[in-house]
């Protein structure tokens, strides 16, 4: 009972750090204002590890648009966990020196975990924003966390609306999108 309390604690930690690090990405690249929330929350909850990264990576990705820190803050982060889940598990506590066969399958095996952590809280992110996205635009349409959801959901919901038209004036892109990030967790989950 412990080591399942202990896996929730350890997956509810890593799954707040890697989605505000996807976050941040997410609106460098949208080019969202960071200083208004959820920005200042997600910056302030992830600075001690994409600022190290920003120094240390070459000056020529820092002109991309990809803001490569946050995308590799939550690279690491799903590293970690996976590696702490791993010893929490004694996934890693079998393997010796003495056998770099079950070394090397026992790696490779974390590295698809952390893997899967990572475009599993990218998709989940992502289903948070868009309901709330749609909830809002019902409820409060026009409201500054309306916009701003608007605005991280757009690039997506836009190619969905070339082909799903509004039916009597409701846009059901979102539910198409909510739906799609649904079937990838689930292809995700079989893999």
């Amino acid at each position: 009972m412990l080591i399942r309390i202990l896996a929730f604690l350890l997956e509810t930690l890593f799954f707040l750090l890697i989605s505000a690090a996807l976050l941040r990405a997410w609106m460098n690249w949208t080019r969202v204002n960071m200083s208004a929330q959820p920005g200042s929350f997600v910056m302030a909850l992830t600075d001690w590890i994409v600022k190290p990264l920003r120094r240390t990576l070459p000056q020529s990705l820092g002109k991309s648009r990809v803001d490569w820190a946050s995308v590799i803050a939550a690279v690491v982060l799903a590293l970690v966990y996976a590696m702490l889940w791993g010893l929490l598990f004694g996934v890693l506590l079998g393997v010796t020196h003495w056998m770099p066969d079950l070394a090397l399958t026992a790696l490779s095996g974390l590295f698809v975990f952390a893997l899967k952590m990572l475009v599993r809280v990218a998709l989940q992110t992502m289903m948070i924003l868009v309901i709330g996205f749609a909830i809002l635009s019902w409820v409060q349409p026009g409201s500054p966390v309306y916009n701003l959801l608007g605005r991280l959901t757009e690039p997506l919901l836009t190619p969905l609306r070339r082909f799903i038209p509004a039916i009597g004036g409701v846009d059901l892109s979102a539910l198409a999108l909510i739906l799609i990030l649904q079937i990838g967790l689930m292809v995700l989950g079989q893999a």
